[in-house]
């Protein structure tokens, strides 16, 4: 390969890598966005909450530490981290959900979308957040468990699945403020 050659392949290099940065430098803005529109999509995927699952309520303890952490670079893993469980959560088992469909695929495409960006973006290299990464991953994990086995012990029923859909509304609020705070 000539020399020119060569040039053009460095200066695609460096145009994609500075364009990766530049997305990566307007995420914050790009989650809120993505948050906002996610809360409106669990609006309209249901109606108002049940009155008939208000004594089914359960508290799940969100792990609020974890989107605490002194570096940027953690909140965005646990974030990352986050949206992989809502995504799973709100993929598998939902018949009995009675939700607007278009509305839950939207929901699921935006946080999909989302997860990808934040791959791309997150630096996993280093290991000061792979350390802060495993005790967050274990602490989401578990909040994200109860959900899970909830979900199963009610059988995926309706009322299992308004009150899971009202955890999420309140995990999302809470990311929302912490990123308002980046």
């Amino acid at each position: 390969m000539n020399a020119f050659g060569l040039i053009q392949i460095g200066l695609i290099l460096l145009c994609t890598t500075t364009i990766s940065s530049l997305q990566c430098n307007h995420l914050p803005l790009q989650q809120r966005k993505v948050i906002e529109n996610s809360l409106q999509l669990l609006d309209k995927m249901g109606k108002k909450f049940p009155q008939q699952c208000l004594r089914e309520k359960m508290s799940f303890r969100f792990p609020e530490q974890v989107l605490k952490p002194r570096q940027k670079e953690t909140v965005k893993v646990a974030i990352e981290e986050i949206f992989q469980h809502i995504f799973y959560i709100f993929s598998k088992n939902l018949t009995l959900a009675a939700w607007d469909g278009t509305a839950l695929e939207q929901f699921q495409n935006g946080l999909y979308q989302q997860i990808e960006q934040l791959e791309a973006c997150v630096i996993k290299k280093q290991t000061h957040y792979f350390w802060s990464k495993e005790v967050n991953r274990l602490k989401l994990n578990k909040y994200f468990k109860k959900i899970d086995c909830f979900l199963k012990d009610k059988q995926h029923n309706l009322c299992s699945w308004e009150i899971s859909r009202a955890e999420m509304r309140r995990c999302l609020q809470l990311i929302d403020k912490v990123i308002r705070k980046l």
